[in-house]
């Protein structure tokens, strides 16, 4: 078998040995287990593991031990009649809440979230109309109170609205209340929840005040999941997760498939959320009177009928005045938007792994202002911006990809008085390193010198791998012939592009360098490496591979360049520089 045909065979057994790996050794999966919990990380007075909450187990006694009596117990055990007041249960109202962003839709019993649509954002699933994050059937938001081995579910309690219209924002209007307020005749039990809403923010400030129970946990629930809206669904049901930033053990994500079983994960938490790939609902500690500090408490997660709809749901400790806060972040994943919340909120979709994102997080914020600037100020679609954007890059980094392939070229012209030199001194180390040291100073000879300049712009290209993959801003914007930059080039044009392109590069570089020819792996790298990523790309959003295809047409001028360089410094063989580094 020739040289070419081990290359190839070797890679493709590469690629067939994790392939069959993963699929013949799949993690290995816990047997379910519930776990011993710690009333402390909570910060409530009931045993922590009271609060994997049974659903309205015991309405009755739990009425009686929290004080409700009569009609309260009753109603909120048969959903019907108020027995107390003597007077038939009043039918549960629908309150809006509109700004020029957004339409939320609460309901009186329970003062639960039932509804909330994106008003600036398409759904791209097929489904005509705007993004709704909540799944069909579910709500979010109040739950219920736990005192002790007490539960008392909040989504039956009647309450009253104030306004009982709704609210209506518009862009001049300022911060609005919605109040719902459950205080019946007969129950020592009052419940307030005072929502503060903003025409053009998507962050609520929300009160409660409980009062007639000795401090309670207040239980807020963040629904099942988000709602499926992009046109990726399978794509999109990977990143659901519920994501939480944990004093201690910083931000952690959790596919929402891997909930399979009932568990509380310790507090304290900074805030706690459920994510789809563009867009987030987060709970986070208020700033408000009675707020004991500035944690949540523990986060419940139950797995639900549907794999990727299990519920989540975060505990808060009510002070002794009966008081507590929190801010819930309700939309886009807005990277300024995030940014601006605190706490770091903008790595609730993080960008990169774990241990790059230090590095990366300051190209990630400066790739979206330019981006942003350009779109805005130029007044072009981000296909343009794009485009824009790649060749800059390119002329950026002109001058570093030059030193490069410079330093390259001198080692190259050195390399056969290097093998000279370590052939001819092989066994006396010492005159060895004296030689090689005077090869360095007379010809600048540096191994190094071809390889620092290339990684420099390595973290540039990383963030912006993980920016265009996960930036909101290309969702559902066409350009040309695609559709959508955030999704797969439905034509695959741009992979074929891409694929060309790195083609020509590999063949301009390949044809400039004499030795190469005598490398059958560089020229197994240059036929088979550009249809592999052409393959890979294939995948990527459109606007990724617009950006990386932009970047390889922009490189074609300086690869001719740079190949005429190397074919003029083949013919002078290598040049003895001066010693303060200027060539003759």
């Amino acid at each position: 078998m020739s040289t070419e045909g081990r290359f190839v065979l070797a890679l493709g057994l590469m690629f067939l040995v994790i392939w069959a790996t993963n699929r013949l050794f799949p993690p290995i999966i816990e047997e379910p287990v519930l776990a011993n919990f710690d009333s402390t990380t909570v910060g409530g007075d009931a045993p922590a593991s009271d609060l994997v909450i049974p659903p309205a187990a015991g309405a009755d006694a739990a009425g009686e031990s929290l004080g409700v009596t009569g009609g309260d117990a009753a109603a909120t055990q048969n959903g019907g009649d108020d027995p107390a007041a003597g007077l038939p249960r009043p039918p549960a109202q629908s309150i809006l809440v509109e700004s020029p962003e957004y339409r939320y839709e609460f309901t009186s019993r329970g003062a639960t979230l039932e509804s909330a649509e994106m008003l600036d954002y398409q759904a791209l699933n097929g489904r005509e109309g705007v993004v709704q994050l909540l799944p069909e059937g579910t709500s979010a938001l109040a739950k219920a109170l736990v005192v002790g081995n007490d539960t008392l579910p909040l989504s039956d309690l009647d309450f009253d609205v104030t306004p009982a219209e709704g609210l209506q924002l518009t862009a001049d209007s300022g911060p609005r209340e919605l109040r719902f307020t459950h205080d019946r005749a007969g129950s020592p039990l009052r419940v307030e929840l005072t929502y503060t809403f903003r025409p053009d923010d998507y962050l609520i400030d929300v009160q409660a005040e409980v009062q007639g129970v000795n401090r309670p946990l207040l239980v807020t629930s963040l629904g099942r999941g988000l709602a499926f809206n992009e046109a990726d669904s399978a794509q999109e049901a990977r990143v659901m997760a519920w994501v939480g930033n944990h004093l201690n053990d910083g931000v952690r994500s959790t596919e929402m498939r891997k909930v399979d079983r009932p568990e509380l994960h310790e507090g304290p938490y900074l805030w706690a959320g459920v994510k789809s790939k563009y867009f987030v609902m987060t709970l986070l500690p208020g700033t408000g009177e009675g707020e004991e500090g500035p944690y949540l408490g523990g986060v419940i997660t139950k797995p639900g009928l549907e794999e990727l709809r299990p519920s989540i749901e975060v505990t808060q400790a009510v002070a002794n005045s009966g008081l507590t806060s929190y801010r819930l972040y309700l939309g886009p994943q807005v990277y300024s938007r995030l940014q601006a919340v605190g706490a770091d909120m903008e790595e609730v979709n993080p960008y990169g792994w774990k241990w790059l994102r230090p590095i990366i997080r300051p190209f990630v914020s400066l790739t979206l202002w330019i981006l942003n600037f350009l779109h805005d100020n130029l007044s072009v679609g981000y296909g343009w911006v794009l485009m824009i954007f790649g060749v800059c890059m390119r002329i950026i980094l002109w001058p570093l990809n030059h030193k490069a392939m410079r330093a390259q070229m001198r080692n190259l012209a050195v390399q056969p008085l290097v093998k000279e030199i370590q052939t001819k001194y092989k066994d006396n180390p010492e005159r060895l390193n004296k030689e090689m040291m005077g090869l360095y100073k007379d010809y600048g000879f540096n191994p190094l010198a071809g390889c620092v300049p290339m990684l420099i712009p390595w973290p540039v290209l990383i963030a912006l791998f993980f920016v265009f993959q996960n930036t909101i801003e290309l969702r559902g914007v066409p350009f040309a012939w695609l559709p959508d930059l955030s999704a797969k080039d439905p034509l695959f044009i741009l992979p074929i592009i891409l694929a060309v392109s790195m083609f020509f590069l590999q063949f301009i570089s390949f044809r400039s360098m004499p030795q190469a020819g005598q490398n059958p792996q560089m020229k197994m790298m240059m036929y088979f490496m550009p249809p592999f990523f052409g393959f890979i790309f294939m995948n990527f959003p459109s606007g990724l591979n617009l950006y990386y295809a932009t970047v390889n047409v922009a490189t074609l001028p300086q690869q001719l360049i740079i190949a005429r360089e190397r074919k003029a410094a083949a013919k002078a063989g290598p040049v003895k520089i001066k010693r303060k580094g200027k060539d003759k």
